[in-house]
């Protein structure tokens, strides 16, 4: 019991990760925060697949990616903010339910950005899905499925959720708002995502004090 004390008093004392991040320049808190969906400290991605930003992001998140700590969830959700942006939205859930995420989310994404194929219809995005190996008689039952659809009407409230109007956004333990133009780019905004998991550590640490102590008590 008195090293576990000790080990949160270290992770108090502990600096950010990084120093000179302000609310409301390099990142804004919701004025009401939003559920998460595991127990770890959660970093939700807002993309769409039609966005040259969010292409470019990818490169920059897998590097992120690889040296994760444990204690952090990644989540990616596709934001619909727009009637046009349906279709390639539920193109992720429905790869998603198909268990065939690593075969269409960044071939999908090349697809479009770096051999400018664009898909604009059903019809075009099966034939891509068959052309990754999936039946088409598969993706029709699992696109028009009632999973699929109530995942992606999920991204059509993001503006309400978390006041968002443009992607890539990345929305730490939903608390806090990171875009490129807050963060001045998109490697600085890992950098204040950085910042913002250490902070939700360090409260998380501080908040356990109290609860061991009164435990320890008992």
């Amino acid at each position: 019991m008195k090293h576990w004390f000790t080990l949160l008093s270290l992770l108090l004392l502990m600096p950010l990760a990084h120093a000179g991040f302000d609310e409301g320049i390099e990142y804004r808190e919701l004025a009401s925060p939003q559920p998460v969906d595991g127990k770890g400290i959660e970093v939700r991605e807002l993309f769409w697949y039609g966005c040259p930003h969010c292409y470019h992001l990818e490169s920059e998140l897998d590097k992120w990616l690889e040296k994760k700590p444990a204690d952090v969830d990644f989540v990616r959700m596709p934001a619909v903010l727009g009637p046009s942006w349906e279709l390639l939205g539920r193109a992720y859930y429905a790869a998603q339910m198909l268990g065939v995420l690593d075969r269409i989310h960044q071939p999908l994404f090349d697809r479009l950005h770096k051999d400018k194929k664009p898909i604009r219809t059903v019809d075009e995005l099966r034939a891509f899905f068959v052309e990754q190996g999936v039946p088409a008689e598969d993706f029709d039952k699992t696109y028009g499925s009632f999973a699929v659809i109530t995942r992606t009407n999920r991204g059509k409230q993001v503006r309400e959720l978390y006041g968002v109007s443009g992607v890539p956004t990345l929305i730490v333990n939903g608390k806090y708002v990171v875009t490129a133009r807050m963060a001045g780019g998109n490697d600085k905004m890992l950098e204040v995502v950085d910042y913002l998991v250490a902070k939700e550590r360090k409260a998380a640490a501080k908040d356990a004090v109290p609860a061991a102590a009164k435990q320890a008590a008992q």
